[in-house]
C-alpha cells in the first residue's frame, strides 16, 4: 500500500516592507498634525497671558517708582528731582527720572546722600526698550550684599524689565503738562505713562502706541502735605441752563453728578 506524502504550507505572520512603510506614513501625518495643532494653541496661549500680564507688569513697576518718590522724599527736605526732557530714541518715547537726596558736611558742602535713577535705553536688537534703575550714595538698600560691593559696583545700572515701548515722565503745572523739570523746588506731582503695547508709525514717522494699551499713574509729592480738591460740572453749560426751561427736551438732563478735581 503506498503512502502518501502529504505537505502543508504554512505562510509565516508578519507584514510586508510595503505595509510598515504605509503604516509610518500615516502615522507621521497624525503626529504633525497633532503637533501643529498644539503649536497653534500654545502660541495662543502665551499671546493671551502676555497680553494680560503687560498691564500688571506696568503697574508693579509703576508702584516701585512711587515706592522710591515717596521714601527719599519723605526722609528729608534737601532733595531734588530732576526730569531731562522727553526724546524719542530709536523711534521709542524714552525719559529718564534722578530722585537726589544730600546733605551737608562740616565743611557745609553738600555731599550726595542718596540717589536714585529710572532710565531707559534700546535693547541690543531695536525692538523696544529696557528700563533700568540705579542705587547709589551712602544709604545702603542691601546692608549685607551692599557692604561687600565696591562703590562703583553699588552705582550699576540694574536692568527691570524689557519689551517697553512706551516711557514718559511729565510733570503737572495747572492745566500744562511739561516734559521737562530741573528747578530746585520739588514738583507737586509726576505723572508717569508706560506700555508694552505694539507701537506703530505716524505720520512724522515716529513710533507710537495706542492710547489703550497706555498705562497711567499720577505719583503726588509729599502726601502729607494738604490737597486742594474743586468741584466743577462734568458737562460745560449745562448749568447756565435753567432746569424748568421749556427749552429743555428732558428736565433731568440737566442733573450731571459734578466732577471731583485734585488741585496738585
Amino acid at each position: 500500500m503506498k503512502k502518501k506524502n502529504f505537505i502543508i504550507c504554512c505562510r509565516r505572520g508578519g507584514f510586508t516592507l510595503a505595509e510598515v512603510l504605509a503604516a509610518l506614513t500615516i502615522g507621521a501625518m497624525v503626529l504633525v498634525s497633532v503637533l501643529s495643532i498644539y503649536m497653534r494653541a500654545d502660541d495662543s496661549a502665551r499671546s493671551v497671558m502676555s497680553k494680560l500680564d503687560r498691564p500688571l507688569l506696568a503697574s508693579e513697576v509703576l508702584q516701585r517708582i512711587a515706592e522710591d518718590l515717596d521714601s527719599i522724599i519723605s526722609a528729608g527736605k534737601e532733595t531734588k528731582i530732576t526730569i531731562p526732557q522727553n526724546k524719542n530714541v530709536n523711534g521709542y518715547m524714552s525719559s529718564r527720572l534722578e530722585i537726589l537726596r544730600t546733605f551737608y558736611d562740616e565743611t557745609n558742602k553738600p555731599q550726595k546722600f542718596e540717589e536714585i535713577i529710572w532710565q531707559t535705553y534700546p535693547d541690543d536688537e531695536g525692538n523696544g526698550l529696557v528700563l533700568y534703575r540705579s542705587h547709589s550714595g551712602m544709604v545702603m538698600e542691601d546692608k549685607l550684599l551692599d557692604s561687600q560691593k565696591e562703590q562703583w559696583e553699588r552705582e550699576l545700572f540694574v536692568p527691570i524689565c524689557e519689551g517697553l515701548t512706551f516711557f514718559r515722565i511729565e510733570v503737572p503745572r495747572g492745566e500744562e503738562l511739561l516734559d521737562k523739570w530741573t528747578s530746585q523746588d520739588l514738583p507737586k506731582g509726576v505723572i508717569i505713562t508706560i506700555s508694552f503695547g505694539e507701537p506703530y508709525k505716524t505720520v512724522s514717522g515716529e513710533l507710537d502706541v495706542d492710547e489703550f494699551d497706555k498705562v497711567t499713574r499720577t505719583i503726588a509729592i509729599d502726601r502729607a502735605r494738604k490737597i486742594g480738591f474743586s468741584l466743577v460740572p462734568m458737562v460745560e453749560g449745562v448749568f447756565d441752563e435753567d432746569p424748568n426751561s421749556e427749552e429743555l427736551e428732558d428736565p433731568n438732563s440737566a442733573i450731571v453728578p459734578n466732577a471731583l478735581i485734585a488741585n496738585l
